[in-house]
């Protein structure tokens, strides 16, 4: 494959510059700012290998108080829909909610925010208990290569998730996966990434750096280089000019932002927002995005957002709980 060539040879700056101009041909110019809502840290499973919730699991006796209060994750919700932002998708460690808790959760949210949120609650074959609440579905798969995914994520099997997608699709739902680079997967490995996209007609793919948690097999693996992860990207768009693309960094890479949003980024994701609104590394994203030449939308700095009218009764401590998070971060940029 020519792409997989190009990037073995190192031709980067070329594969973002086609890519680039794919992006906004098929996209325009703006971009989007996304964020995960989290259920719960409580993952019945448990045993993907780089996964944060994998070394919880033996600490927590309970599952049921690793659940999120449901007033926090909606006034979470208010927050993204305040500051402009989308929510990327419910998340949820397997065995934490119920289907119909989960689809309650989404109606609310559905009616805070009046746009439908996508799913990322593991393999499921409940899809059809869920209605207008609900764009699209999530596949965990992380790992594309079948032999590599079987051992990084042994309890989630590669052929369940497609099956889960393939019957989202029959039921109307638009489809998506994750998937994070820098677990040793392998150029050649594109090829599975993209038979895949292919097949199961996916709309959005989600990347993701690693990130190195303790107590994990990936704990001392070095996240992968910059220009990989935007050389990888930038194959994606070139091969799929349509694919919705949303990538995510840490604060420790904020660097990434450019190269990623020039490889064909139309959203970007995995930022702790509440820590970081209107700090030194929120204007920094903001600036990043300035120098692409694209428009954002959604604000890290803006505080005028922040306040407005609770939607729903009982969310008001939670609100200002998050308002004076943001509040009482360092603002030492401004002028």
């Amino acid at each position: 494959m020519s792409l997989i060539r190009k990037l073995k040879d190192r031709e980067v700056l070329d594969l973002l510059q086609e890519a680039n101009q794919i992006t906004l041909k098929e996209h325009g110019n703006k971009i989007t700012l996304e964020r995960a809502i989290f259920l719960s840290w409580w993952c019945d499973k448990g045993d993907c290998s780089f996964c944060y919730m994998s070394s919880q699991k033996p600490l927590i006796r309970d599952p049921q108080k690793a659940r999120r209060r449901v007033e926090a994750i909606l006034a979470e919700a208010e927050m993204v829909k305040r500051m402009g932002w989308n929510i990327e998708f419910l998340s949820g460690g397997y065995g934490a909610f119920t289907t119909p808790e989960i689809r309650k959760i989404a109606q609310d949210i559905y009616q805070i925010t009046g746009n439908p949120v996508w799913l990322n609650v593991g393999i499921t074959n409940e899809l059809n208990s869920y209605g207008e609440e609900v764009v699209g579905v999530t596949g965990a798969v992380e790992v594309a290569n079948p032999k590599l995914h079987s051992k990084i994520c042994p309890s989630k099997p590669l052929e369940e998730i497609t099956q889960m997608l393939s019957e989202a699709g029959e039921i109307g739902f638009k489809k998506a996966i994750t998937i994070i680079l820098g677990l040793g997967e392998t150029l050649e490995d594109l090829q599975y990434l993209f038979q895949m996209i292919e097949e199961l007609e996916i709309d959005r793919i989600i990347f993701y750096s690693l990130n190195p948690h303790p107590d994990t097999p990936f704990a001392n693996t070095p996240q992968p280089a910059s220009l990989y992860y935007a050389g990888v990207v930038a194959a994606t768009r070139i091969q799929f000019p349509q694919l919705e693309i949303i990538t995510g960094t840490w604060v420790d890479n904020l660097a990434n932002i450019g190269p990623l949003i020039l490889a064909g980024a139309n959203g970007l994701t995995k930022f702790p927002l509440f820590k970081m609104f209107g700090t030194r590394h929120g204007r920094r994203v903001e600036d990043e995005v300035l120098w692409t030449g694209r428009e954002l939308l959604g604000t890290f700095t803006d505080t005028d957002c922040l306040e407005g009218e609770s939607p729903k009764c009982g969310l008001e401590p939670f609100l200002k709980r998050y308002i004076n998070s943001c509040l009482n971060n360092k603002t030492e940029y401004k002028v």
